[in-house]
C-alpha cells in the first residue's frame, strides 16, 4: 500500500491531471479511420496523423484479408514498416534496386525469377523499401482467422520541392494509364487483347484467390493470365509465365515480438523495442517498432523520448494514456492550439501519438490487460528517460539539487521518493486507472455542478432583472401617460400659436419667395449671358486650335514630302552612279576583250609566220637533199 501511495504521489508530481477524458488531437478512434476499400475478401482503412510538435505527417494503413485472399500487386512510393496483428500470409516482393539489367546475376542468385518471398505470422515486424513491388497471399485458416497488418509509411518528403503521390500505386492502374497504341507495341499483342485489358472492370485491391492444384503451387502453369504478364513487364524482370506462386523463400527474416525475449519483463507485463540492430531490414530507414503488454493494474512508468515520436496502436484491451506538455506542465488552459496536458482512454483499434519531449505514461485497468504496439521515429539515437522506478534518471541528480528543485523540506523526502520503488520501467499500480478516471469524472461532475449552479444563478439573476425591467416599464408607462396628457394640452396651445405664426410666416414667405424668384431670374439671365460668352470664347479658341493643328499637319506633310523627295533624289543619284559604274565596267570589259582578241590574232599571225618559215626551211632542206643525191 505504501508503494502504491508513493507511485500515486509521483504520478501527481510529474503527471498533473488537468484535462478530462475524451477527444484529443493526438488520438484517432478506430471508428474515425478513413475507409479506403471494402470487399468480401478484405478491407483497407487508413489514418493520417500529425506530430503537432515536429510537424511530421504519418500515414498508417490497416489491411484485413480473409483466408485465401490476394492483395493485388502494388508499387511502393514510400518505405513501409508493418506489424502482423493476426493470421498468416506470404509476401512476394521485388526490390526496385534488383529490377534493372545490371543486377541480373544477383537476381539469379536470389531466385530463378528475380523475386523474393517471406512468410509472416502474428507478431512479425518487417520492412519493404520504397520502389518495391509486392503482393500478399493469405493462407487458408480452418478457424477463419483473418490476416491483419498495421503498416506505417514514411510520407515525409526530404526535398520540399518533391511531390508526394501517396503510399503506393496499383500496378494494373499504371499500365492502363497508357494509350492503346503504346500497350499494343510495348507488349506486342493484338489491339483486341489490349482493349480487353485496358477497359476491363476495375477490381478491388483485395480479391479471392484459391490455388487450383499442386502444380500451381510449385511450378505455375503455361496459361499465364494477361494481368501477370503486365505485372512482369512493368516491374522489369523475367516473369512471363503466370508464376504468381513460384517464389522461393529468401534469406530475409522478420522479427517476432512473441518469439523473442522481451527487453523488460516482470509480473506487471513486458516490453520490447526493436531497431536495425534486431531487424536488418530497418537499417536504412530510421523507424523502429515496439510492443508493450501491461497486465491488470499495471503502469508503464512515467518517461519521455528525447528524440523519438511514438505512433501507437492498441491491439488488445483498453487503458489510460496520459501525456504532459513540456512547456505547460501545470496544465493551465489557454487557446485550443496551445500545448495542453491530456488524459484519454484508448481502446482496441485506437491510434495515439506521443511527440518527442512529452512525458507520458500508460496504465491498465484492474479488469483487463492493455496491449499496444507502435512505431517510433529516430529510433537509432533515442533512449527513453524514465522518471520513476529503479532506472529513474532522477537518481543521477544529486538529492540536494532535487530538494531545491522540488522545494522539499529536506533531502530525505527526495531520497524516500526515489528509493521506495524497486521495480523498473513497468510498475504495479492497482486501481490507478480507475482512480484517475474517477477523479476525472468527479472533476467533470464538479465542473458540471458548478456550471449548473452558475446557470441557476444566472437564470435567477435574469428573472430578477426581468421583474425589475417590468416594474420600470410600468412606472415609465404611468409617467409617460401623465406626460402625454400634459403634452396634449401644451400641443393644443402651441397649435393655435403655430397656426397664427404659420399664417404670418406664409405671408412673409410669399413675399420673400417673390423677391427670391426675381433675384433668381436676374441671376439666371446673367449666368446664361456668361455661359454664352464663354461658349463663344471656347468656340473661337477651338477654331484657333484646329487652324493651328491644320497648319502643323500641313507643315509636317510638307516636310515629309521634302524628305521623301530628298530620299528619292538620293536613290536616283545612287541608281545613276550604279548605272555609270556598270557602263564603265562594260566598256572596260569590251576594251579588255578587244585587246585579248587583238593579242590572239597577233599570236595566230606569229604562229602562222613561224609555221611558214618552218615549212620553207623544210622545203629548202629537201631541195638540198635532192641536189646532194
Amino acid at each position: 500500500m505504501a508503494k502504491e501511495k508513493v507511485l500515486l504521489a509521483l504520478v501527481g508530481v510529474f503527471l498533473c491531471l488537468w484535462s478530462v477524458l475524451g477527444h484529443h488531437k493526438g488520438l484517432v478512434r478506430k471508428e474515425e479511420r478513413r475507409v479506403v476499400s471494402v470487399s468480401e475478401s478484405g478491407s483497407i482503412s487508413a489514418v493520417d496523423i500529425r506530430d503537432w510538435v515536429g510537424g511530421a505527417n504519418y500515414h498508417l494503413q490497416f489491411i484485413t484479408m480473409e483466408p485465401d485472399s490476394l492483395f493485388l500487386p502494388v508499387f511502393l512510393h514510400a518505405d513501409m514498416v508493418f506489424y502482423v496483428h493476426s493470421g498468416r500470409a506470404r509476401i512476394n516482393y521485388i526490390d526496385g534496386e534488383n529490377s534493372d539489367g545490371e543486377n541480373k546475376k544477383k537476381q539469379k542468385e536470389e531466385s530463378s525469377d528475380g523475386s523474393k518471398s517471406i512468410d509472416v505470422e502474428q507478431g512479425d515486424v518487417y520492412r519493404l523499401e520504397q520502389g518495391t513491388a509486392f503482393y500478399i497471399r493469405s493462407y487458408p485458416a480452418p478457424s477463419r482467422v483473418k490476416f491483419r497488418i498495421y503498416a506505417i509509411f514514411n510520407t515525409n518528403v526530404a526535398d520540399p520541392r518533391e511531390q508526394f503521390f501517396g503510399a503506393y500505386s496499383n500496378i494494373s492502374d499504371l499500365v492502363r494509364g497508357f494509350n492503346e497504341r503504346i500497350l499494343q507495341t510495348g507488349f506486342k499483342v493484338s489491339k483486341e487483347l489490349v482493349q480487353s485489358i485496358k477497359w476491363a472492370k476495375r477490381t478491388p485491391p483485395i480479391v479471392p484467390y484459391v490455388q487450383r492444384n499442386e502444380s500451381d503451387k510449385e511450378e505455375g502453369t503455361d496459361n499465364a493470365s494477361w494481368k501477370e504478364g503486365i505485372i512482369e513487364s512493368v516491374v522489369g524482370v523475367r516473369d512471363q509465365t503466370g508464376e504468381l506462386n513460384k517464389k522461393k523463400k529468401s534469406k530475409s527474416r522478420t522479427f517476432n515480438f512473441y518469439s523473442g525475449k522481451p527487453d523488460v519483463k516482470n509480473c506487471y507485463g513486458w516490453s520490447t523495442a526493436i531497431t536495425h540492430k534486431e531487424l536488418q531490414a530497418l537499417e536504412t530507414v530510421d523507424i523502429g517498432a515496439f510492443m508493450v503488454n501491461l497486465t491488470t493494474g499495471s503502469m508503464m512508468g512515467p518517461h519521455w523520448n528525447p528524440k523519438a515520436t511514438e505512433i501507437a496502436i492498441v491491439t488488445h484491451g483498453q487503458g489510460l494514456v496520459q501525456i504532459i506538455c513540456p512547456t505547460n506542465p501545470a496544465g493551465r488552459f489557454g487557446r485550443d492550439d496551445e500545448c495542453q496536458n491530456s488524459l484519454y482512454e484508448a481502446k482496441e483499434g485506437d491510434v495515439f501519438v506521443v511527440p518527442k519531449y512529452h512525458p507520458m505514461t500508460q496504465i491498465s485497468f484492474n479488469n483487463g490487460s492493455f496491449v499496444f504496439m507502435g512505431f517510433s521515429t529516430n529510433a537509432k539515437d533515442n533512449y527513453p528517460q524514465f522518471l520513476a522506478g529503479g532506472r529513474s534518471v532522477l537518481k543521477e541528480i544529486d538529492s540536494k539539487i532535487l530538494k531545491e528543485a522540488f522545494n522539499a523540506p529536506n533531502s530525505s523526502v527526495v531520497e524516500e521518493l526515489l528509493s521506495s520503488q524497486r521495480d523498473a520501467i513497468i510498475l504495479g499500480c492497482t486501481s490507478c486507472a480507475e482512480d484517475l478516471v474517477a477523479k476525472a469524472e468527479e472533476e467533470e461532475r464538479q465542473r458540471a455542478e458548478e456550471e449548473r449552479r452558475r446557470e441557476e444563478k444566472r437564470r435567477e439573476e435574469e428573472e430578477r432583472r426581468r421583474e425589475e425591467e417590468r416594474r420600470r416599464k410600468e412606472e415609465e408607462a404611468r409617467r409617460e401617460e401623465e406626460e402625454r396628457q400634459r403634452e396634449e394640452e401644451r400641443r393644443r396651445e402651441e397649435e393655435e400659436a403655430r397656426k397664427r405664426e404659420e399664417e404670418e410666416r406664409a405671408r412673409r414667405e410669399e413675399q420673400e419667395e417673390e423677391a427670391r424668384r426675381r433675384e433668381e431670374e436676374e441671376a439666371r439671365r446673367k449666368e446664361e449671358e456668361r455661359a454664352r460668352r464663354k461658349e463663344q470664347e471656347e468656340e473661337a479658341r477651338r477654331r484657333e486650335e484646329e487652324e493651328e493643328a491644320r497648319r502643323r499637319e500641313e507643315e509636317q506633310a510638307r516636310r515629309e514630302e521634302e524628305a521623301e523627295e530628298a530620299r528619292r533624289r538620293k536613290k536616283e543619284k545612287a541608281r545613276r552612279r550604279k548605272e555609270e559604274q556598270a557602263r564603265r565596267e562594260e566598256e572596260e570589259e569590251e576594251t579588255r576583250r578587244r585587246e585579248e582578241e587583238k593579242e590572239a590574232r597577233r599570236r595566230e599571225e606569229e604562229e602562222e609566220a613561224r609555221r611558214r618559215e618552218e615549212e620553207e626551211g623544210e622545203e629548202w632542206v629537201r631541195k638540198k637533199l635532192r641536189v646532194w643525191k
